[in-house]
């Protein structure tokens, strides 16, 4: 008869074994993952000059867990990150595949050298700490050969400078007045209204508000003062339908909720699939009732269409390159503004690219029929993407019978004076008010003529009136559809679906 031992584990297997991280452990050791993937995103996108969200809107998203580690761990690495490629280029320690985890590897490295020296646990924490002395030795012939004396003189020499400017939240009116969240705030912060935006708490610099009960319930939202002005500009009344041409990440989206008091209907329209969901989030964080998000590209909406024909305010603010909001975004810790690259030849490529786009999407915006307002906005400083824009679209917007107004006339600073009614236009300065906007202003004139496809007295015309009408339509449709939007590229335009999406 067959006997068969019973396999005993191997002395190897239970030296395997791992024990169980401490909490400390397990916070250290997640938050440098996190931390690795948002430094992931964000030098790839810095690598080939192509946006993406902001690192603060990267780590205080939803899937990051443990955010205010993962953010100082990504601002304090990007911060020495000239500092510690050298030095892992000095030391010569990488393989193959830690060279495929470098954003991890920058991490620790980190760590190791200038940060806190806990809780490595992990293959790639031990891997680098057994050679952390040929990284100090390597860190050594940097300061002889930058011919310095001291780590801190380094950091110095590599280290741009930090940016500061006044924390600003708005209070969500959807939830809470203002006067109650200035008692709730001040029982922490000094805390005063804006004189311009209403709604609008100004608190000092780096005061850290994104655990604090009143953000994580949506009574306020922390949102720049210029980026708050936007839809204030656009002043849409109660119960008017309101689009919000790309929405996303949806503070400009809930701040028209909250200006329209919960009435009426904003229609969210956002093309990208990741921030649609960012957007969804902000919009049910709100509370607003009277929001309908659409996954669709803004540029392939019908106006004629039902869902858009009663449309009587557009918000467009469309991709830009960023450029004013540098010090929110902490852009000036990416490599390229380190190594100067903003006026290279890529970069006025680019601007080019995104001025050809949004000179389209202010061009479609004209196209609704019952549209009285519209904002068009950039948090950019350039004029190829603002002054020049505007300038481009004046004849046509002046063939629909809109007109430049002049958002907040108090505020002082105003438009490049390259095109006539620049008086009209708004720029907020990226160092005197800390960010960069522009804002431009257009009006439907009173007694424009509304589409005749859309007039609700055209019925009593007699049906030669109507003939001449509908050809006077055509005629019109000609003329704000431009070369830009002929032919085989209408078909393309108005073919691509749209989606709502269940925000329950």
């Amino acid at each position: 008869m067959a006997r068969f031992k019973a396999k005993q584990p191997s002395s190897g297997a239970a030296e395997k074994k791992k024990p169980r991280m401490s909490n400390a452990e397990r916070s250290a050791y997640f938050s440098r993952r996190e931390a690795a993937k948002v430094l992931r995103s964000v030098l790839q996108g810095d690598a080939h000059r192509r946006a993406v969200a902001s690192i603060k809107s990267l780590v205080y998203s939803p899937s990051i867990k443990n955010k205010k580690a993962t953010f100082a761990l990504v601002c304090q690495t990007l911060k020495h990150l000239p500092i510690i490629k050298d030095v892992l280029e000095g030391a010569n320690i990488l393989n193959s595949r830690w060279k495929r985890q470098v954003e991890l590897v920058y991490i620790i490295t980190y760590d190791i050298l200038f940060g806190q020296e806990i809780s490595f646990v992990g293959e790639a924490e031990k891997f680098l700490l057994q050679r952390k002395a040929s990284l100090q030795s390597a860190l050594a012939r940097l300061l002889v050969r930058k011919k310095m004396k001291r780590i801190e003189d380094l950091l110095d020499h590599y280290q741009t400078p930090d940016v500061s400017k006044p924390r600003y939240v708005r209070v969500n009116t959807l939830k809470l007045d203002v006067d109650s969240a200035l008692i709730e705030l001040r029982k922490q912060y000094m805390v005063e209204k804006d004189d311009l935006v209403p709604d609008l708490l100004k608190l000092p610099p780096k005061c850290d508000l994104h655990d604090h009960p009143l953000v994580m319930n949506g009574s306020v939202f922390m949102q720049g003062k210029a980026s708050s002005m936007v839809a204030a500009a656009l002043d849409p009344e109660p119960g008017w339908e309101v689009l919000d041409a790309c929405a996303a990440p949806g503070n400009k989206t809930v701040h028209l909720a909250a200006l329209m008091r919960g009435k009426g209907k904003v229609i969210a329209c956002e093309l990208n699939k990741e921030r649609i969901k960012r957007l969804a989030d902000t919009v049910r964080l709100s509370g607003a009732c009277n929001i309908e998000v659409f996954h669709s590209d803004f540029l392939s909406l019908d106006p004629k269409d039902p869902p858009y024909s009663k449309v009587r305010a557009i918000l467009l603010d469309p991709s830009c390159s960023g450029s004013g909001t540098v010090a929110e975004r902490l852009d000036h810790l990416l490599p390229s503004h380190a190594a100067g690259l903003s006026a290279n030849v890529d970069e006025t490529e680019r601007l080019t690219k995104l001025a050809s786009f949004q000179k389209k999407a202010l061009t479609h915006a004209l196209c609704f029929p019952q549209a009285e307002r519209i904002v068009y906005s950039t948090c950019s400083i350039h004029q190829i993407e603002n002054e020049d824009v505007i300038k481009s679209i004046l004849p046509l917007a002046a063939s629909h019978g809109f007109r430049l107004a002049t958002p907040f006339p108090q505020w002082h600073r105003r438009g490049l004076p390259v095109l006539e009614g620049f008086e009209h236009l708004l720029r907020t300065d990226p160092v005197e008010d800390k960010e960069g906007f522009f804002i431009a202003l257009f009006i439907k004139e009173e007694g424009s003529v509304i589409h005749p496809s859309l007039s609700p007295d055209s019925s009593h015309l007699s049906r030669v009136e109507r003939t001449k009408r509908k050809n006077l339509s055509k005629k019109e449709a000609r003329i704000i559809m431009p070369t830009l939007f002929g032919g085989m590229f209408k078909m393309f335009l108005y073919s691509k679906p749209c989606f709502r999406v269940n925000l329950k």
